[in-house]
């Protein structure tokens, strides 16, 4: 792990053009606290008159676009360095500001909703201004019944940043005070096993005794703090369960959907056809423990390549590599990939108190950046064009819409991202003459359809499960949570895996259960609509392909201009219907049968 001073500028984040400096932060900030006391005094004169209430809504929009930038400024740079002191002072400051907005914006969507429909709609016909913020004003009186009134929302309000802390607590225990445990492993070399270092040992020693050193290792360092990440879970579920009473909601699960208008069956759908049709994931098990020669495999064997497949990869390749494999897109898809890669946009690799993992967000006045752990590995490699999925997805939506539906739902922010993947799979596996990258292409591409759908509609069940035991009024604890993970991967994995005893503690490190409850199943569902929608493209006659290329453009370009379920039908994906669920299980079995194929020639 390199010291970022010895990293070159190139592979890091430009903040600069965010802010230059923190006195540019503090100007911004002082503007803000001036707009947000203009939001009282439109209280009493919205609902009879249109103009004023257009002057609310610029208002609001200009607060919101200085709020992305003040926020995401800190954030970042912690992101960067876990222990920057000033960074984590300048987000307690923000976060005490939007929680101060919070209180004193709490009227407006009360007040708006005093407004009768008809007028509304009549003021949206009368009024260009207005034009853009139709989808989301008609879903406000869609979503009419779980709004409270003045005064309940505001004492709802007061309680915002207490609600979010619990998030932080998470955040301090798994990156800051986290203490990696060091492993000599069998070739003498000496590791502190954290997330990259794991992910890299898993995927390079083929010495199972390496890999399993490196497991318990890795998960040591949350199970001796187990107790602790379970009070926070239970705290988050809680707090999760207290906002659904008080907005009228009959789940949790109904208020993570709702607002995006997403029947729960689809959710409920996802997760049993992936146990019920599970059987490819068992078949393939049972394929990698005759190769790999093993006599038990443990989930630390899953990312181990079967052939003898070292290639590392320098970031500048992986970078032409992606660059190629999205050509089939179009010129236009492909010079604005070339934008994305270019300096200042991505913060590379690992260094000491960086947050672990990849990601891709977007500031709508400034531009998308891009988080990752760069390693060398296949996998990294694969990660990069997966978040430059979501980059390009964002680079559409800003060009194309206007801020108020520039947002896309997370719904569907994970189709981008698999689909560049699956263009990166058939662009290497078409231009490699080594057999065993092909293998391990296919691989990646099997692993793939393991990681991001049945592994992640396992996590979806999991959080379905622990949410549904709290709802009901049962107690949870380390040992409730670790139970229920152990009887999911028997279901979906079966006897083939060996279940050890630290692997059920997976739910502690996975921090999508504690920051984004009821998203993990996004992957899967996401996955499912590009597995279908490459499909369309790439294997439809020439005529048609333009057209669904066309339609996959579109989707790009919408934003959030529509419910996520009818973004990907016009696509050309329905999610409702079950039977596109059971097609990830039929191109995995068609995969396995290659790759058996390529392993006996």
């Amino acid at each position: 792990m390199s010291s970022r001073d010895n990293i070159e500028t190139k592979y890091k984040w430009n903040l600069s053009d965010i802010y230059k400096n923190w006195n540019e932060w503090d100007n911004d900030l002082k503007l803000l606290t001036e707009l947000i006391k203009e939001i009282p005094t439109f209280e009493n004169n919205i609902t009879t008159d249109s103009k004023n209430f257009i002057k609310l809504l610029k208002l609001e929009e200009k607060i919101s676009r200085l709020m992305d930038k003040l926020y995401l400024y800190p954030y970042m740079l912690r992101d960067l360095n876990s222990k920057d002191v000033t960074a984590a002072e300048k987000m307690q400051t923000i976060e005490h500001i939007y929680a101060e907005y919070s209180v004193s914006s709490s009227w407006i969507t009360p007040k708006i909703l005093e407004i009768p429909k008809e007028i509304m709609d009549k003021w949206i016909e009368e009024n260009k201004e207005l034009h853009n913020h139709k989808f989301n004003l008609n879903e406000l009186y869609r979503l009419k019944q779980h709004v409270l009134d003045k005064d309940k929302e505001k004492l709802l309000s007061y309680f915002s940043q207490y609600m979010g802390s619990i998030n932080e607590v998470y955040d301090e225990l798994s990156i800051s005070d986290i203490k990696w445990n060091e492993v000599e492993l069998s070739t003498g070399e000496k590791f502190k096993v954290s997330n990259a270092i794991y992910s890299k040992i898993l995927e390079s020693y083929k010495n199972q005794e390496d890999r399993k050193k490196a497991f318990e290792a890795h998960y040591n360092s949350y199970f001796i703090n187990k107790n602790t990440y379970a009070a926070i879970y239970r705290g988050q579920i809680l707090r999760d369960i207290a906002n659904m009473k008080a907005k009228n909601y009959n789940s949790t699960l109904e208020k993570a959907l709702e607002p995006d208008n997403i029947p729960t069956n689809v959710y409920i759908n996802l997760i049993n056809s992936a146990k019920e049709n599970s059987q490819p994931l068992k078949k393939y098990l049972k394929l990698r423990k005759k190769y790999l020669n093993i006599s038990e495999y443990h989930y630390y064997d899953n990312q181990i390549k079967i052939v003898d497949y070292k290639r590392t990869f320098t970031y500048e390749e992986a970078k032409e590599i992606v660059l190629n494999s999205v050509k089939p897109l179009g010129k236009d898809y492909y010079n604005n990939l070339k934008t994305a890669i270019s300096e200042g946009w991505l913060d590379v690799f690992e260094t000491p108190n960086k947050r672990s993992g990849a990601y891709s967000l977007n500031i709508y006045d400034v531009h998308p950046y891009m988080l990752l752990n760069f390693n060398g590995t296949l996998d990294s490699v694969f990660t990069l064009a997966h978040e430059l999925g979501h980059t390009l997805h964002s680079m559409y939506s800003t060009k194309n819409q206007p801020y108020s539906t520039h947002d896309y739902t997370i719904f569907v922010a994970e189709v981008a991202s698999t689909f560049n993947e699956k263009l990166l799979l058939d662009y290497m596996l078409n231009t490699t003459t080594d057999k065993n990258e092909r293998i391990a292409l296919i691989e990646e591409a099997i692993g793939n359809i393991v990681g991001t759908y049945y592994l992640q509609s396992l996590f979806a069940n999991y959080e379905y499960e622990a949410y549904k035991l709290v709802e009901n009024g049962t107690p949870i604890t380390s040992e409730t949570l670790d139970n229920i993970m152990s009887k999911l991967f028997k279901e979906y994995f079966g006897d083939e895996l060996i279940i050890d005893d630290l692997q059920k503690i997976v739910w502690a490190r996975i921090p999508h259960f504690f920051n984004s409850p009821y998203y993990v199943y996004q992957y899967a569902t996401s996955f499912s609509a590009s597995s279908k929608l490459y499909d369309k493209i790439f294997n439809s006659s020439e005529s048609e392909k333009e057209k669904y290329q066309e339609n996959y453009l579109e989707l790009l370009k919408s934003g959030g201009n529509d419910f996520p379920i009818n973004q990907l039908k016009k696509a050309g994906v329905n999610l409702e219907d079950k039977e596109n669920f059971k097609s990830v299980a039929l191109e995995m079995e068609k995969l396995i049968i290659l790759l058996e194929k390529e392993l006996n020639k």
